[in-house]
């Protein structure tokens, strides 16, 4: 009897030690305990962690971006009344607002259900998983992935591939991706892939089957939002704008003009973000009363790139 015992222990101590490295089915969290979660890899599965702090960005908060803040707002706002949205490429020069801008519409729209899950790049193979999980909510669900890109041969390209437009199942239709990229192509282009263009009598280049696979992926984004380094005008604007926010005069504000495009010249950068840090140094190194520096919300055109208020 001792021996049946001892072998039964040994046989349930086997089982808890293969429940731990077997896969787990994603469970949903209390989706009252935030409007963004994440999704993140715990051993052989996931969880959807809530974002207890949101960065309070509002879309009045980006300037110069008016065009793509017009485009992606009017996107958004299809979704969530439930008529028919695209998914969204957001790409171009770092720093000029893509991911503020979907933070921005997440703050607008959440009180009329609207909901985001931050999902990194590496774990895009869990895709199918997370959207099947959401498919049946009430609410209207943004997949975002911030600084979207894939080298050659990485798992989540044909994940995200799948989901977008191409898999046997429908995907539903509360749940859109939005993905920022500093690249429009998400998949390296390198010389040897236009040797397979073929040429017709007339003269025309067809791009070859490697050049048509890494265009396909940015291709299956519906609507395609695109954003430029800014102009010096535009610099400072947005400079003027954070040093306003920070509670610098206006007076003040003039004279750290020449200061500020400096500060970018050093940086090799007129962006948003590079504005946004000036600011920031120019308040505190001008010894700002207390309170209007500790109020000031740490977001800015692209800073920082999760969703935490820092």
């Amino acid at each position: 009897m001792s021996d049946f015992t001892s072998l039964i222990t040994r046989a349930e101590a086997l089982l808890a030690r293969l429940e731990a490295v077997l896969p787990h089915p994603l469970s949903a969290p209390d989706w009252n305990a935030s409007i963004a979660f994440r999704y993140r890899k715990r051993g052989q599965g996931g969880v959807l962690e809530p974002v207890r702090h949101i960065a309070p960005l509002a879309l009045a908060d980006l300037k110069e971006v008016d065009t793509q803040k017009e485009r992606l707002l009017r996107n958004t706002a299809q979704f969530v009344a439930g008529r028919p949205a695209n998914n969204v490429l957001l790409t171009g020069a770092r720093g000029t607002g893509k991911s503020s801008l979907i933070k921005a519409c997440l703050n607008t729209f959440a009180d009329q259900g609207l909901r985001l899950i931050e999902v990194d790049k590496a774990d895009l193979t869990d895709l199918p998983d997370l959207v099947d999980l959401i498919a049946e909510r009430p609410e209207r669900f943004i997949v975002y992935c911030d600084d979207l890109s894939f080298d050659e041969g990485e798992s989540g390209y044909k994940a995200l591939k799948s989901i977008l437009d191409g898999t046997v199942a429908q995907t539903s239709d509360n749940v859109l991706i939005y993905a920022t990229s500093n690249r429009r192509h998400l998949l390296p282009e390198q010389m040897k892939d236009n040797l397979g263009a073929t040429y017709t009598d007339d003269g025309d280049m067809h791009p070859g089957e490697a050049v048509e696979e890494k265009v396909s992926l940015s291709e299956r984004f519906g609507l395609w939002v695109s954003f430029y380094p800014f102009s010096q005008r535009e610099y400072l604007t947005i400079v003027g704008q954070w040093l306003r926010h920070f509670g610098v005069t206006e007076a003040a504000i003039e004279a750290a003009r020449q200061p500020s495009l400096l500060w970018a010249l050093e940086r090799g950068s007129r962006s948003g973000r590079v504005a946004y840090q000036f600011a920031r140094d120019y308040a505190g190194s001008h010894a700002l009363p207390t309170d209007a520096a500790a109020g000031a919300p740490a977001i800015s055109q692209d800073v920082p790139d999760g969703l935490d208020h820092a």
